[in-house]
């Protein structure tokens, strides 16, 4: 099947959105400058007073905008509207590890390997990685209702999607060593979903059990089942937050093609108002220039599909990068026709961080 029928009989309609003016108005008014974003952890434990201190102190450095997850959200996001900055919430989504409700409630939702294994007594890698599949129909009402939810929120302008994939099937390079792995195929212990509603639902697409394909990673049909199962839900999500005159946005990974061959995500072909590739040149054992290369790689995807936004600002890696390396970073990622960049987190920005930024975003 493909994309756009895939697409049609999935999100009942959602291709046809209908974006409201001011979600339109933000988005070209977001164009016009190069802006500095953070990720934000707001389960910190501060006060209204220690939230403005800090959000001042990013705001004066040119940083407008954060994504913050977790925390109170009415405080968090009310501080940061005071002080100036767009508010996304930022929200884990396929990944359930923390949401006792599914896994006691629907333990069936949950994504299973080419061995049989469910992420949710046998997770992957490490213990947080429980992710449901987003083939079934009612998981996909549920994220869908968090998502719509968020969008009520008359101080959040945006949702802001992580984990909105399926597990790495292969890691990036630089972290094999951490796992004790070399992954030079994709091993059927990280290789998902082959879950019951996986399976029917590509036997009713294509004619065949994934299970008994020789070669399930070497088939393109396969493949883009699982990249199609994931857009499918951004789609039905996109239909819902924008309907609520709201703005999607997600953290991606680094580039389409990794994207699609490492974690099954298909991201260039999404309805996003934003996109933040989590260019994090340490993982991959790569050096600043490949931030670069990495973001003339999006645009020009993104350029390619007319659904997805030409909005795209570069995630920075704070812990590989020192104040001097951070301002390359940038320098690297703007030249390279980013349209902001954003830093991985707030709270491993130093004095001496914000100062090289300074020059750079005001």
């Amino acid at each position: 099947m493909r994309r756009r029928d895939f697409l049609r009989r999935t999100t009942a309609g959602a291709v046809g959105l209908g974006l409201a003016p001011g979600v339109l108005a933000w988005s070209q008014e977001d164009r016009m400058g190069f802006r500095g974003w953070t990720w934000v952890h707001g389960d910190r434990d501060y006060d209204a007073d220690e939230w403005r201190r800090r959000f001042a102190l990013i705001r004066d450095a040119g940083i407008t905008g954060v994504l913050v997850g977790g925390g109170d959200l009415d405080l968090v996001a009310g501080v940061a509207r005071e002080e100036g900055l767009a508010f996304h919430r930022w929200v884990w989504m396929l990944n359930r590890n923390g949401d006792a409700w599914a896994q006691e409630n629907h333990p069936e939702w949950f994504t299973v390997s080419r061995n049989g294994e469910s992420t949710l007594e046998a997770p992957p890698y490490v213990g947080y990685y429980r992710w449901v599949c987003p083939t079934r129909a009612p998981v996909r009402a549920y994220l869908t209702g968090i998502a719509e939810e968020i969008a009520a929120h008359p101080d959040v302008e945006a949702v802001h999607l992580d984990y909105i994939r399926h597990a790495d099937v292969i890691l990036p390079r630089g972290l094999w060593s951490t796992y004790g792995l070399v992954q030079d195929r994709e091993y059927p212990e990280f290789d998902f979903c082959y879950c019951d509603a996986c399976r029917e639902a590509f036997a009713e697409s294509d004619g065949r059990d994934p299970l008994e394909i020789p070669d399930p990673p070497a088939d393109e049909a396969w493949r883009r089942f699982r990249w199609d199962s994931v857009t499918g839900l951004v789609w039905q999500m996109a239909d819902a937050v924008h309907a609520r005159g709201t703005l999607l946005s997600a953290a991606v990974f680094p580039t389409p093609t990794l994207a699609r061959r490492l974690v099954r995500q298909a991201w260039d072909e999404w309805p996003l108002d934003m996109v933040f590739p989590m260019l994090y040149h340490s993982f991959y054992e790569e050096d600043i220039p490949w931030i670069g290369e990495c973001v003339a790689e999006g645009r020009a995807a993104l350029a390619a599909s007319a659904p997805a936004a030409d909005v795209l600002s570069a995630g920075l890696y704070l812990p590989a990068l020192d104040p001097a390396a951070l301002a390359d970073a940038v320098a690297v990622a703007r030249d390279a026709g980013a349209s902001g960049v954003s830093f991985f987190q707030m709270e491993a920005l130093t004095d001496a961080h914000l100062a090289r930024l300074r020059p750079l975003l005001t």
